[in-house]
């Protein structure tokens, strides 16, 4: 498999960072919605947000990197089986992945940094607070993050289901193309 992108299929880079963003957006939704049932008596009530925050900015940089990536690296073809509606829903649907991801990271800054301080990384490095002292800007954040990870993880639900859709319905490459695995692959193989 090559590193870059070709004009048929995605390469190990593209293909590693989706994997990579899928499941930390995954993982990070099931974690913010088990912290928010966490008494303040509860071993993990400081460690889980300490891993919900840290967790969150490296998925910041991953995603800014995946989207330099794409701007570097050229994209493959659409498929051409698809129809032009199904073109434009993947547009749309991939816009609006990055806009929730992106306004996702600025809440939750917004709620972490509320109290002035900043955001330490897994005691690696830490992210300054920069916006503080807006009246409820905890609550506001909060709440804004809230409904935004709901859109999220719907619009994850609806890209996944038209994966599985394309993959066991169309019969075409689009899932196969994602994993590294295309038809033209296994007939190399």
């Amino acid at each position: 498999m090559q590193w870059r992108n070709s004009a048929d299929n995605w390469g190990l880079i593209s293909i590693a960072l989706h994997w990579l963003v899928a499941v930390a957006v995954i993982g990070m939704f099931a974690l913010g919605l088990w912290m928010t049932e966490l008494s303040y008596y509860d071993s993990w009530y400081r460690t889980a947000p300490h891993l919900h925050k840290s967790i969150g900015i490296l998925l910041c940089l991953a995603v800014l990197l995946r989207i330099a990536w794409r701007l570097i690296d050229s994209k493959p073809a659409e498929i051409p089986e698809h129809i032009e509606l199904e073109k434009r829903a993947a547009r749309i649907v991939h816009a609006l992945l990055y806009l929730l991801l992106i306004a996702l990271f600025i809440s939750g800054y917004l709620i972490s940094t509320a109290d002035g301080r900043p955001i330490d990384v897994f005691n690696w490095f830490a992210i300054p607070a920069t916006l503080k002292d807006v009246p409820n800007q905890e609550d506001i954040a909060g709440t804004v993050h809230y409904a935004l990870a709901i859109s999220l993880i719907s619009l994850v639900t609806l890209h996944a289901l038209g994966a599985l859709k394309h993959h066991l319905i169309d019969k075409d490459q689009t899932l196969s193309r994602m994993t590294g695995r295309t038809r033209h692959n296994r007939v190399q193989q």
